[in-house]
Formats: C-alpha cells, structure tokens, sequence
C-alpha cells in the first residue's frame, strides 16, 4: 500500500556512510560514482519520497557529505564500531517516532522500502522491522521505534556491536523483499562497481 502523509511525517531515514570499506581500500563508498552520481545521491531519491527526513551518518568527508543538503552526524568518537553507533547517534537527534535504515551503497534501493516495513511493523505490533530478501536477512534495511534509542546506547556501552543480536534482544519482524532482491545489491569489491553500473542502465532502459 502506499505511504500515506502521516506515516511519511512519522519516518526519518538514516543513511549509513560510516564504515571503513576495508574490502574496498578504504574508499568512501557512498562517494563512489555509479553511472556519474555518487551513489549516495541515487539513495537519496529512492528515499526522500518516502519519509520526512533524512540523516547521512558519516565519519569521514564530513563536508562532502553535506553537501546533499541533509544534516550529517558522526558517531562522536574514532573507533568507527559500526552501523549501531551510528544509528545511535541519529536517534538522538531525529524528531520522529521511526527510522528507516539504509545503506549508502546501494542505489538500486527499492521505492516502497519504507512503506512496506511501516505497514508490517504496524499490523504487529513490533518495534523492528528488518527486509528479508528470500535468502538471508538485510539488516542495514529495516525501519526502527526511535524510543529504542536508550537500549542501544547501552548495548553499545557494554560492548555490543553486533546489528542482529541487537535486533534480537526485541523480537524483531522479517518483511519478504524477495520480489526486489536487486534492491539490496552494494558494492563490497571493485569488481561489484560496474556490475551495479549495467543493473543501474538497465532500469533506465525499462
């Protein structure tokens, strides 16, 4: 179903751009061009239709990053531990009750990403909702209850750092993406690079 305007105000969307790509020597991935854009730029379109807001949570080229328009918000230390600390930090300063939850890699995100997640979790009940793309779980792609925001500082104080054990501790809702598995590819080798360049000329094509 689609996203109506007041589950649209209800959602800020997190990109996470804050890794070190150690597979790809280090390079800032969403900064990768694909096809002549960032590939953070092509998951901004694909999301801003779908939520009220967006955060990039990124710890390097701060400045490059900002200039997509959207506030950019670091982990507030150096010890990059992953995409929970900069979730973490995103939920203290989002405004809404939910957030989305996207990679900046992948810019063949789905356009109803968010609104499917919003629809499942609210039929629930449940406070996470994480994609499944019919063979493994996608937890960068999930949609959140900010009031979490509490328990995950503290998993994140005593040392947690895994995303699914975290997801775990609140009994979280798999949502069947098996119909758009192509939404979920990223760039994790060079090689994946052109591979998403066809995938992207393709789409156009159709």
């Amino acid at each position: 179903m689609p996203l109506s305007e007041s589950r649209c105000k209800d959602v800020t969307a997190v990109i996470l751009a804050g890794g070190r790509a150690t597979r790809m020597g280090g390079v800032d991935k969403g900064l990768i061009s694909v096809n002549d854009r960032p590939m953070i730029a092509w998951v901004i379109d694909a999301l801003r239709p779908q939520v009220a807001d967006i955060l990039i949570s990124a710890n390097r080229n701060r400045d490059d990053y900002a200039e997509f328009g959207f506030p950019v918000i670091d982990d507030g230390d150096d010890e990059f531990r992953g995409p929970l600390a900069g979730l973490a930090s995103c939920m203290q300063v989002a405004r809404t009750p939910y957030i989305a939850l996207a990679p900046c890699d992948s810019p063949l995100l789905s356009g109803d990403l968010v609104p499917r997640l919003y629809t499942a979790l609210s039929a629930t009940g449940s406070r996470i909702a994480v994609a499944h793309d019919g063979n493994r779980l996608q937890p960068v792609f999930a949609l959140l209850d900010n009031a979490l925001v509490d328990d995950l500082t503290g998993y994140l104080d005593g040392g947690g750092r895994k995303i699914d054990q975290w997801y775990a501790r609140h009994g979280y809702l798999t949502v069947d993406f098996s119909d758009v598995t192509e939404s979920f590819a990223n760039i994790n080798a060079p090689d994946d690079q052109q591979a998403l360049a066809d995938k992207l000329a393709l789409c156009d094509r159709t």
